[in-house]
């Protein structure tokens, strides 16, 4: 059957974050304006330009916070990485929505596994490099490699259940968990797969990027004291991105699947687009061209006009020249629109999770369209692009959301455009 007549569907989602892990209470903190920004506290950030980022809270600090026990064996911690960490547990949450734990070797065959990641375990690899200066490399854990490995978020996964379907792992940093569910929908379309567990971990917060990223003068720095003020997408006095760790998945499938096995459907995964800008390794396009090109494709392959999109889960990461190319190219797509088409970015709330940020703006765009609510863009006080849109300042809004496009663009010139639709648009096979 054709993606019109039998739609792919989201049936599970999970997510661990800056705003606290599950997915409920993350979007609940979400659209109440909470944010994940704190004081980074995983290193000695004294002699760093950027001392702020969006950090997983543990349960010893928050009771909603993050627990690998609840997902990993703690003889298996120390082979893994925090982005191999997040994903498990991100997974196991959406695994369990959907309620897919196959035990056939068919079921098994038919499932797809693909976790992107825009870096993978630069934080065991920084250890690493310090082992070897200063106790020489025969010190090393066996660990060390499979450890920050970028695959083995999917690798982890696949193995805990099972999955022998075809396994990926996109590197094109922050939109590899949108390419991520772009190729599980891919992979269902051509039959290679029933279901794809798909999205994107996370866990960079060390000395390698935070300093790498400070040198690029890419990060926020001018809040190190006021951390919750910093992500400020479309505002005047953003100064640069907050570096954030995380994970979000989801479990995607044919609905007619869902409805055979007694899932419950959450939203129609209804269209993607990819491209690259062929421009520049940091910078996009002014004009948004390539973006363009990935919005129209997810549009068309949704079979929608722009003027069905109700809400547009932006990119924008709280940098000058990356809003303006991503508001330029939404412009052109959307040019008979104004006021009616909202557009937010959540990064103001979690900050910028590079490779998992695709995927958890995804949900994000699912729980708008479910819920009727669309997210706000913390800190928006002074916007000085996009004044044409809505750009839901502050505070969220109730809105009828029956179409959502949801943004990823990476370093490279990498684009990719998600749209998820209501259930309702097509509501059987």
């Amino acid at each position: 059957m054709s993606a019109q007549s039998d739609p792919i569907v989201v049936t599970g989602m999970g997510v661990v974050s800056p705003l606290g892990t599950g997915v409920e209470t993350v979007w609940s903190r979400l659209i109440a304006g909470k944010s994940g920004i704190v004081r980074n506290t995983r290193f000695d950030v004294t002699n760093f330009s950027a001392k702020i980022a969006g950090l997983v809270p543990t349960r010893e600090t928050d009771p909603e916070g993050f627990d690998p026990l609840v997902a990993i064996d703690p003889k298996d911690l120390k082979k893994m990485d925090l982005f191999i960490q997040y994903g498990l547990v991100a997974a196991q949450e959406a695994l369990q929505q959907a309620n897919w734990f196959p035990e056939s070797e068919a079921d098994q065959a038919a499932t797809a596994t693909i976790i992107g990641t825009g870096v993978g375990g630069s934080p065991v690899m920084a250890e690493a490099v310090q082992t070897i200066i200063e106790k020489g490399p025969r010190r090393l854990s066996p660990f060390t490699v499979p450890a920050f490995l970028a695959n083995l978020a999917a690798g982890w996964v696949s193995i805990k259940y099972g999955f022998k379907g075809p396994i990926g792992a996109p590197v094109t940093a922050c939109a590899a968990s949108g390419q991520a569910i772009g190729d599980g929908m891919r992979l269902i379309l051509t039959g290679e797969a029933e279901v794809a567990v798909v999205g994107g971990a996370e866990g960079s917060i060390d000395p390698i990027s935070v300093g790498g990223f400070g040198a690029a003068r890419a990060l926020a720095t001018a809040f190190n004291d006021d951390p919750e003020a910093a992500s400020r997408p479309f505002d005047r006095r953003r100064d640069g991105f907050v570096l954030a760790e995380g994970a979000a998945i989801m479990v995607i499938e044919r609905l007619s699947h869902a409805q055979a096995r007694g899932a419950t459907p959450l939203a129609i995964l209804s269209g993607y687009g990819t491209s690259a800008d062929a421009y520049h390794l940091t910078a996009g396009e002014p004009t948004g061209a390539g973006a363009q090109v990935a919005m129209r494709n997810a549009l068309r392959m949704a079979g929608i006009s722009p003027g069905e999109i109700d809400y547009i889960n932006a990119h924008s990461t709280s940098t000058s020249v990356g809003d303006a190319a991503e508001l330029a190219g939404i412009g052109a797509v959307f040019a008979n629109r104004g006021k009616d088409l909202a557009i937010s970015s959540t990064k103001s709330a979690t900050g910028h999770l590079m490779g998992a940020a695709g995927a958890i703006e995804a949900v994000f765009s699912v729980l708008a369209i479910r819920n009727g609510i669309v997210p706000p863009t913390r800190n928006l006080e002074d916007p000085d692009v996009g004044e044409r849109f809505d750009l839901v300042p502050k505070v969220a809004k109730h809105k009828t959301v029956r179409h959502a496009l949801s943004n990823a663009f990476g370093f490279g010139g990498v684009n990719a455009s998600l749209v998820f639709s209501a259930i309702s648009v097509r509501s059987s096979p």
